[in-house]
């Protein structure tokens, strides 16, 4: 077998291709969702057993657990799915895959969906010309999804044709008679050979190949197509790669999964094993083991016959070769119901353990900082609106989520400005501002949308009023998180002019951040506990929006003074007060939330 550095080289790319498809995928996802998705995502998996019929549909629908398993971990990534609900789905596609190894034993054909690939680039770049930002938003999710299934397709075309040449594997006859070690040796061979082929379906067709050399025994190719259990896990885990934090947790939820059901199934193999082939012979598939029988005879007392069939010489008609085709079917069906056992038996146990797996996952899987929990909602789900008037409580409590994760655009900002200019640091920060505002405005039309569905409900005159309360509410904090991105466009602009501050600019912006952020807290404690707003920390709020304007009047008349002085250049002054001038206006928008507060919310005056 001949694999060069460019077959390297060029799997390499394919690895990025498939990335990079992940990446565009999501993205598109992100933007053309809406809330239209996440209410059909939500009805499919809004328990665990809706969400395993799901994974089971798809997966058998596409035939190909590692798509439907990456598609999960995208849809996970976009913020469109929870981590339960993709456990389950997970649970589902590990079932649907069988399907997929009855259709290679009943049929021996597999749909294969890069044939669509070309055809829906096609589609998508006309999507991508079109005027509408949702089109191009679909254009682009069809681009991200052609990709990463070109990807896929071109992984499996430059990983070293093992499937061709089975005679590598010839060597490991030599470890099939060594009891409970061989079928561990065999069981990691079955991972690492589908974490290196992409496909449980190819180590399948291998692992007939080796029974019919008469190499291993039928329940060392259950332990082969165990192994491939785990192999599989391997194509989720690369497009996690690009994704953030939820979307590895959903990647190793799956290998987590079929990890503890493949020991488990170790613990009990052998008569596992037996139980299968017994099941085999009694649906009238014959007995799996006889193909391994029959073969070690033929080596033993006609050793040139077996020569020619190791060699493929053997004339196509020959009596060997047919008793061979026969009893190869009968292994087909054996592993093949190994598998189905295996997965059942499995989902069975794990199903009721969904949330243990979450707990599992995210303790494996930490955020590193709070910013890599990417765009969810905590409290509002895309489910039925079965109770309008309790659904406003949900959305009041995610308003504070969203008031807090905003808060943190404020601290962002003020690190910005002394953050050396142009450097990583300053670049990489300023993208988190960016990214922070992007999830905000789909904060923002995701309360929206699920408030316009409460408002559909039957309410109350005081549901109602609190439903405009509360998205006037949204929009001001989305105001907020505007501002805070508005002070990086300043500064944009200040190093762009060559403008320098000093000292006493910096200590002017930090002494009226001490006042927005005070301002800022105050009204989070007033989301958080929103039926209790009391009178005094109204008074406190405005006492500080009062704060806020005078210090601004107050930096206002300084600074004329102060580039008269010579104190600092007129450019540089220019960019001061728009700095001043925006967190002036951040105060506006906090106090606009606290009027909304007095006038819908306040029962204590306390």
């Amino acid at each position: 077998m001949d694999y060069s550095l460019l077959d390297f080289l060029c799997l390499l790319g394919a690895v990025g291709l498939f990335l990079y498809g992940m990446k565009v995928m999501s993205e598109g996802l992100q933007k053309a969702a809406g809330d239209r998705l996440r209410n059909i995502l939500s009805a499919m998996t809004r328990n665990r057993f809706a969400g395993l019929l799901t994974g089971c549909i798809i997966t058998a629908l596409i035939q190909s657990s590692s798509a439907s398993t990456v598609m999960v971990v995208s849809f996970v990534n976009a913020g469109l799915m929870s981590l339960a609900q993709s456990m389950a789905v997970i649970m589902g596609a590990n079932v649907g895959t069988t399907f997929t190894a009855w259709i290679i034993a009943l049929f021996g054909f597999k749909v294969n969906i890069s044939t669509f690939v070309l055809p829906l680039v096609g589609v998508a770049v006309v999507l991508l010309l079109m005027n509408k930002s949702k089109s191009k938003s679909i254009g682009e999710f069809l681009i991200g999804f052609s990709f990463l299934f070109m990807g896929l397709d071109m992984i499996s075309a430059y990983v070293p044709d093992l499937q061709s040449n089975p005679e590598m594997f010839a060597v490991l006859r030599g470890y099939a008679s060594m009891g409970i070690k061989s079928i561990l040796i065999f069981a990691l061979v079955g991972v690492i050979l589908t974490m290196v082929i992409q496909s449980s379906a190819a180590t399948f067709a291998i692992t007939l190949i080796m029974c019919s050399k008469g190499w291993i025994t039928f329940d060392l190719a259950c332990a082969l197509v165990l192994g491939s259990n785990i192999g599989t896990t391997i194509t989720p885990i690369l497009a996690s790669l690009s994704g953030n934090v939820a979307a590895k947790r959903a990647s190793m939820g799956h290998l987590l999964f079929n990890l503890l059901g493949t020991i488990w199934c170790l613990c009990v193999f052998v008569p596992f094993a037996e139980f299968n082939a017994w099941l085999t012979e009694a649906i009238g598939q014959g007995d799996p083991n006889a193909l391994y029988n029959y073969v070690a005879n033929i080596e033993q007392t006609q050793p040139e016959i077996y020569n020619h069939l190791f060699d493929n010489s053997l004339p196509a008609g020959h009596e060997v070769l047919r008793n061979i085709a026969m009893m190869q079917m009968s292994v087909s069906f054996g592993l093949s119901i190994f598998h189905t056992t295996f997965n059942l038996v499995n989902v069975t146990i794990m199903i009721w353990l969904t949330n243990v797996y979450v707990k599992i996952v995210e303790w494996l899987v930490p955020s590193k900082n709070r910013d890599d929990e990417e765009f969810t909602l905590k409290f509002i789900s895309g489910g039925l609106m079965n109770a309008a008037e309790l659904n406003i409580a949900q959305a009041e409590k995610e308003i504070a989520v969203y008031a807090e994760r905003v808060g943190r655009m404020i601290d962002m900002a003020q690190t910005l400005i002394h953050t050396k200019e142009k450097s990583e640091e300053y670049n990489t920060l300023l993208s988190r501002v960016e990214k922070y505002e992007d999830i905000s405005d789909r904060m923002e039309l995701e309360i929206a949308h699920y408030l316009n569905r409460c408002a559909e409900g039957r309410l109350s005159n005081e549901g109602k009023l609190r439903i405009a309360a509360m998205l006037n509410i949204i929009s001001e904090i989305e105001s907020i998180a505007d501002s805070c991105l508005g002070i990086g466009k300043i500064l944009n602009r200040k190093i762009q002019s060559g403008a320098e501050f000093n000292e006493e600019i910096y200590k002017n912006i930090d002494a009226m951040y001490v006042y927005v952020k005070d301002a800022m807290a105050m009204m989070i404690a007033q989301l958080e506990d929103i039926e209790n707003v009391s009178g005094k920390s109204l008074v406190d709020s405005y006492n500080k929006e009062r704060e806020i304007n005078n210090y601004r009047n107050q930096l206002r008349s300084g600074n004329v003074e102060n580039i008269n002085a010579k104190h600092y250049e007129y450019q540089a002054g220019i960019y001061y007060m728009d700095i001043i001038g925006d967190l002036e206006k951040t105060g506006d928008y906090i106090i606009n939330v606290v009027d909304t507060l007095r006038d819908n919310f306040r029962k204590h005056t306390a």
